[in-house]
């Protein structure tokens, strides 16, 4: 799912929590530090096949790589009821804007103004790094939509959160080796299987209508996000 329409990851973290047993600080922690290895297996099949537009992605890393520090130095200060239901509101959000199939503005925000372009990329790049810092969800789940909404072709934006990835990794991982938890038994044998799964997903988007396997993962987040908001509301009790 993250090699084919982005935002696949963001389902990793409730699975680690659910199956693998571990506290919700340290499954974020766990699947961010996974995303780094995701993101250089995709990064290396869309740029093979010139889907990563390097204009557009270089200000995106830029916001994303200092912002996602913080988010998960943010993370390491909160609690573990507040992280779940942030993670179930990123879930959610995700699910329904891809369930929506809005496709945002026909033309790139700032188009043919590349300054206030690049500084536009800039900010959804900070939001998309913090996002993966404080939640571990990984950069493509707030990047490619927010992106999309903002103009910017779909391909491009999935191209674009194969490169987020690796740098929100890194700079999240720095601070959560300092203040948070990894497993990183759990992640070794999780990272083998998720790299298989993103040069799949890199082939099936580039060759057939990926529509269907959008919406399977837009209602599969909507389902999560809200068994998991349920679970930290107590619904299910």
């Amino acid at each position: 799912m993250i090699g084919a329409v982005g935002i696949g990851g963001i389902l990793l973290i409730p699975a680690l929590v659910a199956f693998a047993g571990l506290p919700i600080h340290s499954a974020m922690a766990t699947a961010l530090f996974t995303f780094g290895f995701t993101g250089v297996a995709g990064t290396i099949m869309f740029q093979r096949r010139g889907s990563i537009d390097w204009t557009v992605t270089w200000p995106v890393l830029l916001g994303a790589v200092f912002f996602a520090f913080i988010g998960a130095w943010v993370n390491s200060l909160t609690g573990p009821g507040a992280l779940g239901l942030i993670l179930a509101g990123v879930i959610m959000f995700a699910g329904v804007y891809t369930l929506a199939r809005w496709h945002g503005m026909p033309h790139p925000a700032f188009e043919g103004h590349a300054r206030a372009q690049s500084v536009l990329l800039l900010a959804l790049g900070a939001i998309a790094g913090f996002g993966s810092g404080l939640t571990g969800v990984g950069g493509p789940a707030l990047s490619v939509p927010l992106m999309v909404l903002c103009g910017f072709p779909a391909l491009t934006s999935i191209g674009a959160s194969q490169v987020i990835q690796i740098v929100a990794a890194v700079s999240g991982t720095l601070a959560n080796l300092q203040y948070g938890s990894i497993d990183f038994k759990v992640a070794g044998t999780v990272t083998l299987l998720e790299i298989a799964g993103v040069l799949l997903g890199a082939r099936i988007v580039h060759a057939v209508n990926a529509d269907w396997l959008r919406k399977f993962v837009a209602v599969l987040c909507v389902l999560v996000g809200f068994g998991l908001m349920g679970r930290e509301l107590g619904w299910f009790r």
